[in-house]
C-alpha cells in the first residue's frame, strides 16, 4: 500500500501533491463504501479514536465521528466546555489522560494556531488538526478540492475564488495551500478589511469586485462572515456586506458563463449567498458533506496504517 509521507495531518502545507491524490484515491473507494446498503468495514476495529474540541462544532464533528464509526473504531467524544480545562488544566494534561486510557488517534480543534502540530510533538499519537484558530482546516481543503475534481473532472488549471471573511478563515488558508498544490489559480475576493495584508506572498490574486471575480472563476467559495472570531467592526452591516458580496440568482444568471457553487458551511442563508443559489443545480455545497465523510475516512485509514503495534 502507498504510505502518506506525514505521520499526522496538522496542515495541508506540509502535504506532498503525492500525499493529496493518495487522499483522493483512497478516498475513491470510501465514497462507493457511504453508498453501499451496508456502509460499514471491519478496517479499523482495533484502533480507539478520541475526538477533542475546544470549540463548539457541528458539523466537522459528526463527519468525523460518522467516518469513524464507518471503519469500525472505537469513538471517544472530548468537549472542554464540559471538562477539566474548564478548571484549568493544560491541552498536555487533558491529552496525556485520555491517552493513557489507550486511544491511538486523536482529531482536535482548538482555538490556538498551532495546537495540533504542538500536540503532535508531544504525545505518543497520531493528530488530525480539525481546525486551529485562524491557521488552518485541512480536511476541508481536502474536501472542497475534491469536489472540484469530481465536478469538473480536475483541479489542475481551474480558476477558483474564494469570497468573504479571507481574514478570519482557516478554511481560505488550506483551501490555497491545496489548490496551488493541485495546479488551480486562486483568487480572494472581499472587503479590503478582511483581505490579509500577507495574502498577496502566497501567490493569489485579489479582488474587491464581486462580479469581476465570478467572471474570472469556474468555482465560487463563499466564506461566511465570522462574527465569532471579530474583535471589532470589518464593515457598516451585514446588510452592507450583503449588497457587495452576497451571491444572488440574478447575479449568476448575469454571468456568461455557468460556474460552481461551494460553501463551506454553515450557510448564513441570505448574507454571503442566497437561498436561490444555494439549492440550485450550480451548487455543489451538499456534495461537499458527502465527500468531507469519505475524504476524513481516508485520512484516518491512511494515518491508522503507520500506528506502530507493540
Amino acid at each position: 500500500m502507498d504510505n502518506l509521507s506525514v505521520d499526522h495531518l496538522t496542515g495541508i502545507d506540509n502535504l506532498t501533491t503525492n500525499d493529496i491524490e493518495l487522499i483522493f484515491k483512497t478516498a475513491d473507494s470510501f465514497k462507493e463504501v457511504i453508498n453501499r446498503p451496508i456502509k460499514k468495514v471491519p478496517s479499523l476495529r482495533d484502533i480507539t479514536i478520541a475526538n477533542l474540541f475546544f470549540e463548539n462544532s457541528t458539523r466537522t464533528r459528526l463527519s468525523f465521528e460518522l467516518a469513524e464509526k464507518r471503519l469500525s473504531a472505537d469513538v471517544v467524544n472530548f468537549s472542554a466546555a464540559s471538562s477539566s480545562v474548564k478548571k484549568g488544566e493544560t491541552l498536555i494534561d487533558t491529552v496525556n489522560n485520555i491517552l493513557s486510557m489507550k486511544v491511538d488517534m486523536v482529531v482536535m480543534r482548538h482555538p490556538n494556531p498551532g495546537a495540533a502540530k504542538f500536540l503532535s510533538e508531544r504525545v505518543d499519537a497520531k493528530i488530525v488538526n480539525a481546525g486551529d484558530g485562524t491557521h488552518e482546516h485541512p480536511t476541508q481543503a481536502l474536501l472542497d478540492a475534491y469536489s472540484i475534481r469530481e465536478r469538473l473532472g480536475k483541479v489542475s488549471g481551474k480558476k477558483v475564488v474564494i469570497v468573504g471573511d479571507i481574514l478570519h478563515s482557516r478554511v481560505a488558508l488550506s483551501n490555497i495551500y491545496c489548490l496551488q498544490k493541485l495546479g488551480a489559480e486562486v483568487m480572494v475576493c472581499g472587503p479590503t478589511t478582511l483581505i490579509p495584508k500577507y495574502i498577496s506572498e502566497l501567490g493569489v490574486h485579489v479582488e474587491h469586485n464581486l462580479v469581476a471575480a465570478l467572471d474570472w472563476c469556474d468555482v465560487a467559495n463563499m466564506l461566511r462572515i465570522q462574527l465569532e472570531r471579530q474583535e471589532m467592526k470589518y464593515f457598516p452591516s451585514l446588510r452592507e456586506y450583503s449588497m457587495q458580496y452576497g451571491l444572488t440568482k440574478d447575479i449568476l444568471d448575469g454571468l456568461s458563463k455557468e460556474i460552481v457553487v461551494m460553501h463551506p458551511g454553515p450557510i448564513n442563508r441570505g448574507v454571503e449567498i442566497t437561498s436561490e443559489v444555494a439549492d440550485s443545480s450550480q451548487s455543489i455545497i451538499l456534495n461537499q458533506v458527502e465527500n468531507g465523510v469519505a475524504i476524513r475516512m481516508a485520512v484516518i485509514y491512511l494515518l491508522a496504517s503507520k500506528i506502530k503495534r507493540q
